[in-house]
C-alpha cells in the first residue's frame, strides 16, 4: 500500500516560503499603508467635515510620518538580515513593492493632502507635485532592479531618504511655491545619477540614530511640548541639509580614488 504521508514529505516550494527578511519587508508595507490611513482619517476627513480641531491633525500628521520612519527602519533591517541570513526568491520583488507603498504612495499622498488643507496651497498644483514624487519613486525602483552600480553606493537619492525629505519639506511650512520647488528638486535627486553611500556599518548606525531622534522630535511636536514646533522645524531643516551634503562624501571619495589611481599609475611608469 502507498504510504499515507507521501505528500506530507514534499517540501513547500522555495518560492512560497517567507524568510525573516521578507517578514520585515511586509512590516515596511504595513507601516506605509497605515501612514496613508492616518493621513486620511486624521487630516483629510476632518478638514472636509469643517473641523477646526488642529490638535488632532497635528497628532495624525506626526503619526503618519512616524510610521514612514518605522517603514524606513524595517527597510534598513530587512537588507541587513537578508545579507546575514537567507532570503527567499520573492525578497527583491517584495522589497520593491513595499518601498513603493511606504516611500512612494505614502509621501505622495501626504503632499496631495497638504495641497487640500493648507491655507496658501493650490490643490491641483499640489496634485502635480504628488504625481512627480510618485513617478520618481516608481522610476527609481525600476532602475534599481535592472541597473548595476558599483558596490557601496546608490545611484540617486534612496527612496526612504527621499520620502522623509519630502515630508520634511511639507512640515517646514514654507510658502507654497518654495515647498513645491523643493519637492520637485527632491524627486529629481531620486532619479538623478548623484551617488549616495549605502547605509552600512557606522552609517547604518548613524541613520538609525537619526530616525529615532526624528521620532522624538515628532512626538514633542504632536504633544505640543515647549519649543516643539522649533525642534521639529530644526529637524526638518537638518534633513534637507543632509540630503544635499551626503552626496558630497561619495563625490569626495570618488575624487580621492581617482587621485590615488593616478599616483599609482605615475609610480608604475617610473624606472
Amino acid at each position: 500500500m502507498p504510504e499515507a504521508d507521501e505528500d506530507d514529505d514534499e517540501e513547500m516550494p522555495l518560492s512560497l516560503r517567507l524568510s525573516i527578511a521578507d517578514t520585515l519587508t511586509l512590516g515596511n508595507a504595513t507601516c506605509g499603508f497605515m501612514a496613508v490611513y492616518f493621513t486620511t482619517t486624521g487630516i483629510l476627513i476632518p478638514h472636509l467635515q469643517g473641523s477646526q480641531e488642529s490638535g488632532m491633525a497635528r497628532h495624525s500628521a506626526a503619526t503618519a510620518v512616524i510610521l514612514m520612519l518605522c517603514a524606513a527602519v524595517f527597510d534598513l533591517f530587512d537588507g541587513l538580515v537578508a545579507r546575514k541570513l537567507r532570503s527567499s526568491p520573492m525578497g527583491a520583488e517584495l522589497d520593491n513593492l513595499s518601498d513603493l507603498i511606504s516611500f512612494g504612495l505614502a509621501p505622495a499622498y501626504f503632499v496631495l493632502v497638504y495641497g487640500m488643507v493648507a491655507d496658501d496651497a493650490h490643490q491641483r498644483v499640489a496634485a502635480v507635485g504628488a504625481i512627480v514624487v510618485l513617478l520618481a519613486v516608481v522610476l527609481r525602483l525600476a532602475r534599481f532592479s535592472c541597473v548595476t552600480v558599483k558596490d557601496g553606493t546608490f545611484q540617486g537619492m534612496p527612496s526612504p531618504f527621499g520620502a522623509l525629505t519630502v515630508v520634511s519639506i511639507v512640515l517646514l511650512e514654507l510658502p507654497f511655491v518654495a515647498t513645491l520647488l523643493a519637492i520637485i528638486g527632491t524627486a529629481w535627486l531620486m532619479v538623478s545619477r548623484v551617488e549616495y553611500p549605502k547605509p552600512r556599518g557606522r552609517l547604518a548606525v548613524a541613520m538609525l540614530s537619526w530616525i529615532v531622534l526624528s521620532m522624538g522630535l515628532l512626538a514633542a511636536w504632536a504633544f505640543d511640548a515647549p519649543s516643539g514646533q522649533l525642534l521639529l522645524q530644526t529637524g526638518c531643516a537638518l534633513q534637507l541639509v543632509m540630503g544635499a551634503v551626503i552626496p558630497l562624501f561619495a563625490t569626495a571619495r570618488r575624487v580621492n580614488n581617482f587621485r590615488d589611481n593616478r599616483r599609482e599609475a605615475r609610480a608604475a611608469q617610473l624606472p
